[in-house]
């Protein structure tokens, strides 16, 4: 049976290697305050409460007509097109942007379950733009630090919502057939 994957997407340095990272539980993607660090997607495997998944890191996506920026965007759209749901990272301490609208674009595209992650939400700063990003439309919004662990374990429960039905209809599919 495949494991469900799930993607991190996001606008650059809003904290996504530093979440994909904490998810994994070790150290696979770059950490830097430079955008484009991250430019390929990354995979890892998720381990919570006995539910496994396939998670991806992928690289910022910028408006700007800058170097590798098309690169980039290609990437995020694979990882997208891959992903059973999508986890769209955005930056508590920023607020919302421009990149983050064209990253909402896409994502609206695609049709796939979008989780909020509002990361950087440990400083008093972050509460000042929390509730912004409710202008982008989706429903689940979880509030985060990948960085001081905030909020992850809520994060981790919604990822896997879904994933016991889904494996009790392919037990049951199995158990039919077997019959």
């Amino acid at each position: 049976m495949n494991l469900p994957t799930i993607c991190i997407v996001g606008r650059p340095n809003v904290g996504k290697s530093t979440l994909f990272n904490k998810l994994v539980g070790k150290k696979i993607s770059i950490i830097e305050d430079t955008p484009g660090v991250t430019r390929d997607r990354i995979y890892g495997e998720v381990t919570y409460q006995g539910k496994k998944f396939n998670l991806i890191d992928t690289g910022g996506l910028d408006i700007a007509k800058e170097l590798f920026n098309d690169e980039i965007k290609t990437q995020v759209e694979i990882g997208v097109l891959e992903a059973d749901k999508i986890i769209f990272v955005v930056d508590a301490k920023e607020g919302l942007t421009a990149n983050d609208l064209e990253v909402k674009e896409l994502l609206k595209k695609s049709g796939k379950e979008v989780i909020v992650a509002i990361n950087k939400v440990d400083s008093n700063s972050a509460n000042n733009h929390i509730y912004d990003f409710y202008e982008l439309g989706f429903s689940n919004f979880i509030e985060v630090s990948g960085e001081h662990n905030i909020g992850i374990a809520d994060l981790l429960d919604e990822i896997i919502e879904g994933f016991k039905k889904e494996e009790k209809e392919a037990e049951n599919v199995c158990e039919s057939i077997a019959s």
